[in-house]
């Protein structure tokens, strides 16, 4: 068998820490390593070379992946034993296990899990056309016209589904809601241990749950459904209560999920990388490619700005999900009342924190009466403010923290807070750390602008605030004209490494209401590509079900050219262009437009690459499935470019990058196209770049085909191109690698010189302080590999083995190198004193050498590969 070159450097294997961004990693169990065989037939061989050295954790008996992950007994031995299983035939491809965190999607309210039922909402629970994410998706249309994904299998991988939630089935297995599934790990799983996986995929962490209920909530308290309620759910519990999952576990949920007979698989998890090689991103590929949508969250990462896309969503034909935020933000209220003067009781509503209102009633005292005040509070307030303990203090969000407001209105005396928003909506606010406040809350802007009103005409405003376990619940959706409908600031930017298009679509993911677990107080608000993700799946299941055909590639092409593309908002403000492909794809998806478009456009997405490896044309198809002639008129509407690099930096700039109005212009073969019906035509598409852009500070540009027919159909194509060269831009620099303590989580530098006094070998556990070895590169990498130099004289009568690598000579790679398939980020190696042989380096002064192949190197060219080197450090075995 013919191996390739990244396959062999798996050989050398990793056992430290992959970097996943944002200072954020994503760990490798050490000793536990995925093997793919061709068949399932030589897995005898395998098993004696194992030789009871190690124990199972997954088992991969799959139509589409046929394996095994182990964990190895012997960790001092761990790297030569596994380079041993990985050379027999029977083995295919070989992966470490590396973990990918839970998912992080803000919680923006959950329900008290003693509140009552709610006696007074503004959505009616038998019309779910009120339900505003529906109705920006067009799911409400399509749920009118009777489709409500009956008969159609959906399997959710995610922390479980709590099956006993009234709204969420209240039972498992045959004849339920949630009606499939497993638990994969166990409650104990952490990530590192091995799974125990049981029969009941039941939820204790919160996630899953709210996924599941934007699926197929059923009828609740809260006025809402799910998109698809009939479908019937396949709960694939990956993680445990607490921690991390292996991509071992997450590519057997997928494929058992695809053999139990899903016919769309949704996950809202990742992390950033970029590389569909990643061997999770393969392995879903791979459903996809046997016939089940797989939709995937973008992620949450969006401050990071350009080229951050997470897997498995940048899986190739896995359909990546960004987030639009909701244009009306639901807020559930506790009711309360207040009097101006002596008049009557009038009746608001607010949002409690974890500092509660015990039946207070006091008088408002306003800091000040500027209801556009964008700072108020957030300086100490002027001598001439009365002693505040016996008012309810109201202050208007804005600028500074919650806690900065609540400090200043304490040191007059405050113990009762309340806030009132800038925004649509309320919100639960954290002051905990403040202990002269007694208790905060929150009213919407407009309640607050009511008695700031009263009180400049010289009134007294007094509250009764009514304790938040027992007020009348209310629930209100309020427009959100500040970011409604744009793309939420933090889902996360592609494209991929190769320039691939990511994210392919958009979805509501921004203040979404959905189920909870029930002990955890059923009901929640979250906000994240989680959200937006599952809501796809159910549009998917609602399209499916109209067209009656699961084709990924289809599906993908409907929903990506049936999609309306946003206006660009930086967070505080709408842009009169587009927001670019790379952080919207074809933009929010219009399922009832996808279902029933007659006119098929295709494919998804138009790339045309860096300027190294421009492609000067691409091709879409137009089809005519309706049954009359159609005319299409062909334009296309450009976006602004936007810089990946800041300045003169190297590294890539945070959120928002900056934007320039130079745009792409395209050649179309033909203009206007008449189709007679059930005819195609094939269109080359012919770019050329736009003018005035820095190709140094590698200018994304992007923008969309579209096609407007007399039938009334109005699709559109996302394009993009890279105006510079990834191949030509350093990955990594001088000062891109440094040590640190391994219990240090920020990873902050040590003292050159720096000595570590370590465990004798083969004796070091997780919670010693070893040499941390931190690369963190400019631009992802799909190989970092780690050399180390002994700088001092070899110990007496120690006879040391060098090898080369460039022009760096070393005693070799530590465990844990080389790193692959890196996302630009921290990357840090607990070393330990062992090498990739399994042999451990003699006590003395060091310095690791980094290299990191570019984007699209070759590696057998020295000048494609970056160099770092890291301070000098010393090891001493205890």
């Amino acid at each position: 068998m013919v191996r390739s070159a990244v396959f062999l450097s798996l050989l050398a294997t990793i056992s430290g820490v992959i970097a996943r961004g944002s200072g954020q990693t994503s760990k490798v169990v050490p000793g536990a390593y995925i093997f793919e065989f061709e068949n399932d037939q030589d897995t005898a061989a395998f098993y004696k070379q194992l030789n009871g050295e190690g124990s199972t954790r997954m088992k991969f008996n799959y139509k589409l992946f046929k394996g095994v992950s182990v964990q190895l007994k012997d960790l001092s031995n761990h790297e030569s034993k596994a380079q041993k299983m990985a050379q027999l035939p029977a083995v295919k491809n070989m992966w470490p296990v590396t973990l990918i965190q839970a998912p992080n999607p803000k919680v923006e309210w959950v329900a008290s899990s003693t509140s009552p039922a709610l006696q007074a909402r503004d959505v009616s629970p038998t019309d779910p056309s009120n339900f505003p994410p529906h109705q920006m998706v067009q799911i409400d249309k399509l749920r009118a016209k009777g489709f409500t994904g009956k008969g159609v299998k959906v399997a959710v991988i995610d922390t479980g589904i709590d099956y006993t939630h009234p709204a969420l089935g209240g039972c498992f297995g045959a004849g339920c809601l949630v009606s499939f599934g497993t638990d994969l790990v166990g409650d104990n799983y952490s990530g590192f241990n091995t799974p125990v996986p049981d029969n009941d995929p039941k939820d204790c962490a919160g996630h899953g749950s709210h996924v599941a209920g934007i699926i197929a909530a059923q009828e609740n308290p809260y006025g809402f459904t799910g998109g698809a309620p009939d479908v019937t759910l396949g709960a694939y519990r990956v993680f445990g209560c607490e921690g991390q999952a292996g991509n071992d576990v997450l590519i057997a949920a997928y494929n058992k999920a695809f053999e139990d007979g899903a016919q769309i698989i949704t996950a809202s998890i990742g992390g950033p990388s970029g590389w569909a090689e990643e061997p999770w991103a393969v392995a879903v590929s791979r459903i996809v490619e046997a016939g089940v949508p797989c939709t995937v969250s973008a992620g949450n990462d969006g401050d990071h700005g350009l080229f951050f896309a997470s897997t498995a969503a940048n899986g190739k034909k896995v359909l990546a999900v960004a987030s639009v935020d909701n244009k009306n933000i639901p807020t559930v209220f506790s009711l309360s009342s207040y009097k101006v003067d002596s008049g009557d009781s009038q009746q608001f509503g607010y949002v409690s924190s974890s500092k509660a209102w015990k039946g207070v009633t006091k008088p408002v005292y306003a800091v000040t009466l500027d209801t556009t005040i964008p700072d108020d509070a957030c300086s100490p307030l002027p001598d001439s403010t009365p002693d505040l303990s016996n008012y309810i203090v109201l202050v208007r969000r804005g600028t500074c923290t919650f806690v900065q407001k609540a400090q200043n209105v304490a040191a007059k005396g405050a113990k009762y807070l309340l806030y009132y928003n800038n925004i649509a909506g309320a919100l639960s606010v954290d002051v905990s750390t403040v202990t002269q406040i007694t208790a905060a809350g929150m009213v919407q802007d407009s309640t607050g602008a009511a008695f700031i009103a009263a009180i400049k005409d010289g009134k007294t405003v007094t509250l009764s605030m009514v304790d938040p376990d027992s007020a009348t619940k209310q629930i209100q959706f309020a427009d959100n004209k500040a970011t409604g409908g744009a793309l939420s600031t933090y889902t996360s930017w592609g494209p991929t490494w190769e320039v691939d298009v990511k994210p392919q679509i958009s979805s509501p993911g921004g203040n979404i209401l959905s189920t909870y677990p029930v002990a955890l107080g059923g009901y929640a608000t979250l906000s994240g590509t989680s959200m937006a993700c599952p809501l796809t799946a159910a549009a998917v299941a609602l399209v499916a079900q109209a067209r009656g055909t699961f084709d990924p590639a289809l599906i993908e092409n409907l929903l990506a050219t049936t999609a309306n593309p946003q206006v660009f908002n930086d967070g505080a403000q709408f842009y009169d262009f587009l927001a670019p492909v790379a952080q919207q794809g074809g933009g929010l998806i219009q399922a009832y437009d996808a279902a029933f478009a007659t006119t098929l456009l295709s494919p998804s997405s138009l790339t045309f690459n860096d300027t190294d490896h421009f492609v000067r044309k691409r091709q879409i198809t137009l089809k005519n499935t309706s049954k009359q002639r159609v005319t299409y008129k062909l334009n296309h509407v450009p976006t602004n470019t936007f810089y990946t690099l800041s300045g003169d930096s190297p590294y890539p700039a945070a959120f928002p990058n900056e934007a320039i109005a130079a745009h792409a212009s395209v050649k179309l073969a033909l203009q206007t196209v008449t189709l007679p019906a059930g005819k195609s035509i094939t269109i080359d598409v012919l770019p050329t770049p736009p003018k005035g852009v820095d190709a140094k500070r590698l200018g994304l540009w992007s923008g969309y085909i579209t096609v407007n027919g007399t039938d009334g159909s109005a699709l559109s194509v996302p394009y993009q191109g890279l105006t510079g060269s990834l191949h030509k831009q350093q990955v990594l620099f001088p000062e891109d690698s440094w040590i640190a303590k391994s219990t240090d989580e920020n990873l902050n530098p040590v003292e050159n010189g720096t000595v570590f006094t370590i465990p004798a070998p083969g004796n070091a556990q997780s919670t010693d302080v070893l040499p941390s070895l931190v690369v963190s590169p400019a631009f992802g990498s799909r190989q970092i590999r780690v050399d180390l130099v002994l700088l001092s004289a070899p110990p007496k009568n120690t006879k040391i083995k060098t090898t080369k690598f460039l022009d760096t000579t070393s005693i070799g790679q530590p465990a844990g190198a080389p790193i692959l398939w890196a996302s630009r980020g921290p990357s840090p190696i607990s070393w330990s004193g062992e090498l990739t042989d399994n042999k451990f380096a003699p006590p003395g002064t060091y310095k690791a050498v980094f290299h990191a192949l570019r984007i699209f190197g070759n590696e057998k060219k020295k000048e494609d590969w970056d160099v770092s080197e890291s301070p000098a450090f010393t090891i001493k075995y205890a």
